[in-house]
């Protein structure tokens, strides 16, 4: 700013800094120009005939004064600094329960690097802030218009490097409420830090304070705070501390061109609609950070350069918009406070309030307030004088020694007394002279650092002193009780009538269980759909949210969901108020739970990163919570194609698993396979013979993922035979294999005994040899791992594995035993610990039951082989006449009630010969003809063989026909 356009007004504050100046530093020098740079910013920013009200975020000083201007003016408008796109949501404000957070997302990007997505700006907002009392104020006065003014949330990603939206100071938050935010960028109306590390240390380490947020309380918030401190001062003292961290800040070129071009950006604005409306400058108010008030760009001011900024055009990313809940914790998480400073703001807010008599302005409607008094200030108040732009205010603030507020002891010692109650609550031993201890404590502190009147981080401190004695006995320390008795850390709620479409739909559908969901804490709910079918509907809703939510949102209790299967009786645990965030971005991506899950789904089977087990998993989702074929079909039909183009076998085991249940759930529930997976095991057999000599060979592929290609291949082989595939592929894929790895030897010796190229009495011999070898059996627990894998492509070798453990702790010495056995153990546990369960009931089967009949037990690969086949002794067929003859009235009474006639054989007549019975009975022979599809006719009588040459040329035909007519 040049001389000639330097005011009077700041003239003896000049001469007073230019004095200390040369005697602090012995003459003009840098010092000089930053303590007189100072002073003209201040004159520059109470010059514009534009007012601009500095303020600092959720600073309940800046909020006090923030009502008393706006009563005492009553603009016609208000420029707030605040993303411009963020406008029509702040109507929704009223039907929420602060503190709540403006959210813009974006889901999908387009005009950024796709590995930026999702994109999520935050803005939240409290009721101890100066910007509330301006929306407030301007949405419920009539004839007042509300423009924001800052960058959109397109330009927040568009100037900010994606490394510099990280909030410097913070670390992730462990607790929950301390997330709500997520990963959200954070916009903050009025951010007011050093950003000159050393600057901080300095004001730190001088106002015997521990973090920013106590100095800024101590120092500022308390003098401006003050009812002494008029409107004028308030606003020079702000501009003043703007100034300095910003002369002081260091030089980081980026921040500062993005932070310039946000003061170009809102002056440009302004500019447009002074021009569009013709408001006179001097009926607006401009609301934006101390920081930003202090700027020295060319376009600062009404009269400032109008042609030499251009905004940039947003890109085609389409943005969401909603509020989401927030709480003190997640805005002290975001921008680095320390802990409970937010909620110790909004206990100063209203005591402040109290002490002031202010009247703030809420919202009509407002959940969780007072009623409005916006009614009220839309009367004309009287004239106030307009405040003098030459006045120096700021000399007469900085000369005027700090004013000792007394000691409130009754306050102090109610917060004594309280905190010594909520210690014995959380299982502290603390007694009436620990709440005497603390409250002299605190009077001790408050006299160290310099203060008449302790504040509520000096009571924290001396609490923190007296009470919390070696350790912690519950959840919270007493640093985090001062907190919550402080008024806590206070959680938002979004109302039900400003939640997205998708949001209020779930409310809906899940009205029948009669639970306040929208309230935070967990809900527990009993479905029984036998009694009331009708929750049928709310059970599906929760299956989804509960694949869509995070954890905790929705979990069952009882009751499960697969493929086939539905719980006729549910128990669930609902915390869907406390997880109010996530339903709400729920809505940015669609206006149904199906939609949006058909979404997902599609984006998880055609994403880069996709594999065919992905693409199969999202198959099985489709049809345990959408339902239909559709979509799976789709899904299914894209796996195929992914499994073709697949080169390795990484996720085998994953697609086995996933295609037996598929396969299961079809068979059972469709008249006729699906295209789609017919083709997918046609596919799959080629595929995986192809691969399988390699895989024997990959060092890369572990030996679980081969067996789950024997077991795609032997388990599937039935089906992919019937539909056209050669075995003879398969069984030259095993020919070709030669692995190296004890493991996948054992596992092709299993493939072979399958195949029928090996026998189970060769496999044992090869057993043998190995436990003879002692070169070898070091590494025998790595052919037990693998014969343990080969279960799942052929279970039926669970004995020959029961076998060859047996046989290695009966045949090996202690000394190779001991220190052999913890390898086999690690070696099953890592390898195959989910197939360990079938050896140990085959073992369960094998050996016997008790410990006494153990030495007595011969194990049955022991015992002489019998051949299954051969030929048994044949039963007498007359055995049941010795029966009939023994109990003749049983068979005298049959007889009777079907009718026959005769009488009982002597016992020492013949039995009937075959040729004889069957002339007898002619039907019985022409049936037995017809079942076995002989042609022909009856002899006559005198041509052909005799019965009695045919029955003794071929007495077994006879014998057995003979034998089947006797049985009936």
């Amino acid at each position: 700013m040049s001389g000639s356009q330097e005011s009077t007004s700041f003239a003896a504050l000049r001469g007073q800094l230019q004095e200390a100046a040369a005697e602090f530093a012995g003459g003009p020098d840098a010092l000089e120009g930053i303590l007189l740079g100072m002073v003209d910013d201040v004159d520059r920013a109470v010059r514009e005939p534009l007012e601009i009200f500095p303020v600092c975020h959720h600073s309940p000083a800046s909020a006090l004064a923030m009502a008393r201007r706006l009563r005492e003016k009553q603009p016609k408008v208000v420029y707030l600094e605040l993303c411009e796109d963020m406008a029509p949501l702040l109507t929704e404000l009223r039907n929420c329960r602060l503190p709540v957070a403006v959210q813009a997302f974006a889901g999908d990007v387009d005009g950024f690097p796709a590995d930026w997505a999702p994109l999520s700006v935050v803005a939240p907002i409290t009721e101890a802030s100066a910007e509330y009392q301006a929306i407030a104020y301007a949405l419920d006065t009539p004839g007042v218009e509300l423009v924001l003014v800052d960058r959109s949330a397109d330009h927040v990603f568009q100037w900010d490097r994606r490394g510099e939206q990280e909030q410097e100071g913070t670390e992730p938050p462990e607790e929950a409420e301390a997330a709500l935010h997520g990963e959200a960028v954070g916009v903050e109306i009025g951010d007011l830090r050093p950003r000159f590390a050393e600057l901080e240390e300095h004001l730190l380490r001088h106002g015997k304070v521990r973090h920013w947020s106590e100095w800024w309380h101590q120092y500022v918030e308390v003098p401006l705070g003050d009812s002494a401190a008029d409107h004028d001062t308030y606003r020079q003292v702000m501009f003043l501390i703007g100034s300095l961290f910003r002369r002081l800040a260091p030089g980081d070129g980026s921040r500062v061109r993005v932070d310039e071009d946000r003061e170009r950006y809102m002056w440009t604005r302004m500019r447009e609609h002074l021009a569009a409306t013709g408001t006179d400058p001097e009926d607006c108010l401009y609301v934006c950070g101390a920081f930003h008030a202090a700027s020295r760009v060319e376009e600062f001011g009404v009269h400032g350069g109008s042609d030499t900024f251009t905004i940039s055009p947003r890109t085609a990313t389409t943005w969401q918009y909603g509020l989401i809940p927030s709480s003190h914790a997640a805005i002290e998480a975001q921008f680095g406070l320390a802990a409970g400073s937010v909620s110790i703001a909004a206990t100063e807010w209203a005591k402040s309030l109290k002490r002031t008599r202010v009247e703030p302005y809420r919202l009509e409607g407002q959940a969780g307030a007072r009623k409005s008094g916006g009614k009220k200030a839309a009367v004309a108040p009287a004239p106030v004088p307009a405040p003098a732009a030459d006045a120096d205010k700021l000399s007469g603030f900085l000369r005027r020694p700090p004013v000792l507020d007394g000691l409130d002891e009754a306050e102090l010692l109610g917060w004594s007394v309280d905190i010594v109650r909520a210690a014995r609550r959380n299982g502290y031993l603390a007694s009436t002279a620990d709440a005497i201890a603390v409250f002299e404590t605190s009077i001790l502190l408050a006299g160290m650092r310099d203060r008449a009147r302790p504040t509520p981080y000096d009571f924290q401190d001396a609490a923190v002193t007296c009470i919390e004695k070696d350790s912690v006995p519950g959840r919270r320390d007493v640093r985090r009780l001062v907190e919550i008795m402080m008024g806590g850390d206070r959680i938002g709620q979004v109302g039900y009538d400003s939640l997205p479409p998708l949001a209020r739909d779930v409310y809906d559908r899940l009205a029948p269980l009669e639970l306040k969901l929208e309230q935070r804490g967990v809900r527990r709910a009993l479905l029984d759909m036998a009694s009331r079918p009708e929750l049928r509907a709310c059970s599906d809703v929760l299956w989804m949210l509960r694949r869509l939510l995070p954890q905790g949102a929705a979990r069952p209790i009882m009751g499960e969901r697969r493929l086939g299967e539905r719980s006729i009786q549910e128990s669930w645990d609902l915390a869907l108020g406390t997880h109010q965030r996530a339903l709400i971005e729920l809505g940015y991506e669609g206006v149904s739970l199906e939609q949006v899950l058909e979404q997902r789904l599609r984006r998880d089977a055609y994403g880069p990163q996709a594999t065919t087990a992905t693409v199969l998993a999202a198959v099985e989702d489709s049809l345990l919570y959408l339902g239909g074929r559709r979509l799976a079909d789709e899904l299914g039909t894209h796996a195929l194609k992914l499994l073709a183009a697949e080169r390795g076998v990484d996720g085998a085991p994953e697609v086995l698993r996933r295609v037996r249940a598929l396969l299961a759930y079809y068979r059972t529930s469709e008249p006729v396979l699906p295209a789609w997976i017919e083709s997918f095991v046609k596919t799959g057999y080629a595929h995986y013979c192809t691969l399988l000599p390699t895989a024997f060979r990959d060092e890369d592929a572990t030996v679980g993922q081969v067996a789950a290609m024997l077991g795609f291949l032997f388990s599937m082989e039935g089906l992919a035979l019937s539909l056209g595939c050669d075995r003879t592929q398969l069984e030259l894929a095993v020919a070709q294999s030669h692995p190296d790895d004890p493991s996948k030897t054992a596992l092709l010796w299993a493939a072979q005994v399958q195949l029928g190229t090996l026998s189970r009495a060769e496999l044992r011999a090869r057993c043998d040899e190995l436990l003879d070898n002692p070169l070898v059996v070091p590494a025998y627990p790595r052919y037990l791992s693998g014969f343990v894998h080969a279960l799942e492509p052929v279970p039926g070798l669970a004995d020959v594995v029961v076998e060859a453990v047996s046989n290695a702790f009966g045949r090996l010495p202690d000394s190779v035993l001991l220190p052999w056995l913890p390898l086999l153990i690690t070696t099953l546990r890592s390898g195959a610990a989910d197939l360990a369960p079938l050896m140990v009931r085959e073992a369960g089967r094998i050996f016997p039951g008790r410990l006494a009949a153990l030495d007595a037990w011969v194990p049955p690969w022991r015992m002489p082989e019998t051949d299954p086949f051969a030929a048994k002794p044949v039963a007498d067929v007359r055995r049941g006449a010795t029966l009939l003859t023994a109990h003749p009235a049983t068979c005298d009474a049959v007889a009777g009630l079907l009718g026959c006639e005769g009488g009982w054989t002597r016992s020492d007549a013949p039995a009937p010969a075959g040729a004889g019975l069957l002339a007898a009975h002619p039907a019985a022979c022409d049936a037995v003809a017809e079942l076995l599809g002989c042609e022909g006719a009856w002899a006559t009588a005198g041509s052909g063989p005799s019965g009695a040459a045919l029955a003794s040329r071929h007495p077994a035909t006879a014998d057995a026909l003979a034998s089947l007519l006797a049985g009936h």
